[in-house]
């Protein structure tokens, strides 16, 4: 790999590690304003509508301007963003921007891979994009979590230049200081990052064009007969995986008493899961085989309704690293086969906003449902139950779509084909 490859993964590291610190801070900072719990999975819910909303654009907007520029743009959205919960915008609001940015950054990222390096290095890349992200994923909770923990935040507090006065008085304050700093380290990476001198002539710039465009690449992929099966589990499971984060904090405070900086460890601990299941499938999983692996669907949405049974630490461990392994073991093959099929059918950028596209939209969803059984005082326990057989049930249904798609036509067959001409 070349030097602007890891350029471009520490950028992204650390732009990712402040995000997912970020949200910790968030929540933080609603339960020092006594926020009603049904917000906080609404934290979340407004960091991704700028990924359903502007999906149609930002990969224009991504092959508009060399890609380095578009990333430092971007983060520097997410600064802004950041630095709006300092001047007591709601936090609902301040954390939309940063989504904002997010969504934007996105195309630009992956994009620049394939400018970057040749085709055979795309799925190892890929791969390290993707155990990188989680990585952020896990460090950036866990650091959230002890940058709201009292003993720490005093500490950070405690820190005073001398003749400066710092208007930093509480712990969420310190906080989200130390996260600016984070993505300031990120912005100077983004400086770095090579112009590939690739340039795309004409981008479309009229946004009915756009959406037009946009519109026909989401129903050539779930028209396909192998789009629709990997494009239905990953948007499932990109759902349920953003609820399963809040059902997780949720119940270690009430079944397993644990504060929200205890809490956050455990969100940590089914990211690990996540990044060994993520790595056993990619050892062991090639692409040919990728749908054997829908039944560990099931599986999972039963494993997470075993949460209930529990009130003990550890067993709560072991029990979230299954999830996560099971989760990553299945959503790896069925990413790779939709990124096969997007490239095939269309050109990767647009597969990729097609992708988030459905995937938010379904993050949104499930947010909203979840908010909505907050609201109504639902047990965490029953919650648990309704989310576990919604997800073992959605994959049954979709193992059977598959099933009878084999029957009428040997879909699997379509694996490893070339590109399609355009025409």
């Amino acid at each position: 790999m070349n030097r602007g490859f890891y350029t471009i993964m520490a950028a992204q590291f650390f732009s990712s590690l402040a995000d997912n610190a970020l949200l910790i801070a968030a929540i933080a900072l609603l339960a020092e304003m006594h926020s009603p719990a049904w917000m906080t999975p609404l934290l979340k819910l407004f960091f991704v509508l700028s990924y359903v909303l502007l999906a149609a654009f930002v990969g224009a907007f991504a092959d508009a301007f060399p890609k380095g520029k578009v990333m430092l743009i971007t983060n520097m959205i997410k600064i802004v963003g950041c630095s709006l919960m300092f001047f007591t915008v709601h936090p609902l609001l301040a954390y939309a921007v940063v989504g904002f940015g997010a969504a934007a950054y996105s195309p630009a990222k992956y994009g620049i891979l394939t400018e970057l390096l040749p085709p055979e290095k795309l799925v190892a890349a890929n791969g390290w994009i993707e155990g990188l992200t989680v990585g952020s994923i896990i460090m950036g909770t866990v650091l959230g979590g002890a940058l709201v923990n009292p003993k720490i935040s005093a500490v950070i507090l405690s820190f005073d230049f001398p003749m400066v006065d710092l208007p930093i008085d509480t712990p969420t304050e310190a906080a989200l200081c130390i996260i600016s700093g984070i993505y300031v380290i990120a912005a100077l990476f983004n400086f770095y990052i090579p112009d590939t001198g690739a340039r795309y002539e004409h981008q479309q710039r009229n946004p009915i064009r756009l959406i037009v465009d946009f519109a026909g690449c989401f129903t050539t992929l779930w028209k396909d007969k192998l789009g629709q099966i990997s494009l239905a589990v990953t948007t499932l499971f990109w759902g349920a995986g953003a609820t399963l984060q809040f059902i997780v904090l949720k119940w270690a405070e009430k079944s397993l008493h644990m504060p929200l900086d205890k809490a956050a460890i455990l969100q940590g601990i089914v990211a690990v899961g996540v990044a060994l299941g993520a790595m056993g499938a990619a050892r062991f999983v090639p692409l040919k085989k990728s749908l054997t692996v829908m039944p560990l669907g099931i599986i999972m949405g039963i494993v997470v309704m075993l949460m209930t049974t529990t009130t003990s630490v550890w067993v709560a461990y072991p029990l979230l690293v299954i999830v996560g392994a099971l989760s990553g073991y299945f959503v790896v093959p069925m990413n790779a086969l939709l990124q096969h099929r997007g490239h095939v059918l269309m050109s990767a950028g647009h597969s990729i906003a097609v992708q988030n596209f459905n995937e938010n939209l379904s993050v949104l969803t499930m947010l909203v449902l979840y908010a909505f059984m907050v609201r109504m005082n639902l047990d965490v326990n029953t919650v648990i139950i309704i989310f576990g057989t919604f997800v073992a049930g959605i994959m049954y249904l979709i193992m059977r779509r598959h099933a009878a798609n084999q029957r009428e036509h040997d879909s699997l067959a379509l694996i490893g084909e070339d590109k399609h001409p355009h025409h």
